[in-house]
């Protein structure tokens, strides 16, 4: 069998046309994945390895994406370290025991992705027999798990994240330390049960400083990925246009780009050698068909033919319309690279 076209251009491969997945492509716009968490929470659904499995292969049925991405939480880890996760309907995840100071964070369990969380991996080893598909793994970066752990939840300013990493650096550091093992042994446990690679979830990383980002996030995200072994791995974070001439020292083999970014511009910063994912803006998933299309070929040009992945800027929202996936998917489908590509980026 050839391999996949999306290992290819992980490994920076100049090909004719894009692979393409999209972030949250399993999940609440598809009927399907409704009907099965009827009567079922979300923590329920993702302990469950055979229903992982089949949420994931949902959306792999329905359109042809070169990758799919195992059906999970980035909060779970933390969960089984000890704090106390739920998910109220329509204010997102809530711990009852956020982590306030030192003693809170020695207090963390250790965790063993084996022992702690087997449904994913579980699902894995079951969608390895299933599909000739691709299946990617995923965790949450270190620091935005300390964003939520601390918080007790999500936040617009993340005020008392910001103060425990300021106030008590050597309580923040060690947390995050704690959380780079677990997650880069995760996505190694992952890596050994089937995903044909990992993507780190930097989601509020791209609410630091520059200065904050590279004394903070990014070395914990690097600590992650060196326990990494045997797969390529991507770092993604949002608002990561102010940070593109560090994000390569996160340690990942490939860089996913928010919609704010012109991809282009990302690439003659990053170097032409460091593959990217991305990065639609979701919401344009709402725009009609010729606009999508047009979107779809902008962003393909841009990135040019080696080492890209067609991906969102971030994961699709409940509301899209299917029929705007299928013709983004479609749409990177027909694309060809004629034998001279116009991208600066490609050239």
């Amino acid at each position: 069998m050839s391999r996949p076209l999306l290992l290819r251009a992980l490994a920076g491969e100049t090909l004719p046309r894009p692979p393409v997945w999209m972030m949250r492509q399993a999940g609440r716009y598809m009927p399907e994945y409704m009907a099965i968490r009827q009567g079922l929470g979300f923590l329920e659904l993702c302990a469950d390895a055979d229903l992982c499995a089949e949420v994931t292969l949902q959306p792999l049925r329905r359109f042809r994406f070169d990758a799919g991405i195992i059906f999970s939480d980035i909060l779970l880890p933390l969960a089984s370290m000890g704090l106390d996760l739920s998910f109220g309907k329509g204010h997102g995840p809530v711990f009852a025991n956020p982590l306030r100071d030192r003693s809170d964070i020695d207090a963390l369990r250790d965790f063993d992705p084996v022992r702690d969380l087997p449904a994913p991996l579980r699902a894995l080893q079951i969608l390895k027999a299933a599909t000739e598909v691709p299946i990617l793994g995923f965790a949450g970066a270190p620091f935005t798990l300390a964003c939520y752990a601390i918080e007790g939840g999500g936040s617009k300013d993340w005020i008392r994240t910001k103060q425990l990493m300021w106030r008590e650096p050597a309580a923040f550091q060690a947390l995050l330390d704690r959380l780079a093992d677990a997650v880069g042994d995760h996505m190694q446990a992952q890596v050994e049960a089937g995903a044909v690679g990992v993507q780190l979830f930097d989601t509020w990383a791209g609410t630091l400083s520059a200065e904050d980002l590279r004394r903070w996030a990014l070395p914990a995200a690097q600590r992650a990925f060196s326990r990494v072994k045997g797969a390529p791995t991507i770092y993604y974070t949002r608002d990561s246009g102010p940070f593109l001439p560090w994000l390569r020292d996160s340690g990942a083999q490939v860089i996913g780009l928010d919609w704010r970014v012109d991809i282009g511009h990302a690439r003659s910063v990053l170097g032409p050698e460091v593959p990217v994912q991305g990065n639609m803006d979701p919401i344009a998933l709402f725009a009609d068909e010729a606009e999508l299309r047009r979107r779809t070929e902008a962003i393909i040009r841009a990135a040019g033919p080696a080492g890209h992945v067609f991906n969102l800027g971030h994961g699709i929202t409940p509301e899209t319309p299917m029929e705007a996936v299928e013709t983004v998917v479609e749409a990177v489908r027909a694309f060809r690279w004629s034998t001279e590509p116009t991208s600066a980026a490609g050239a």
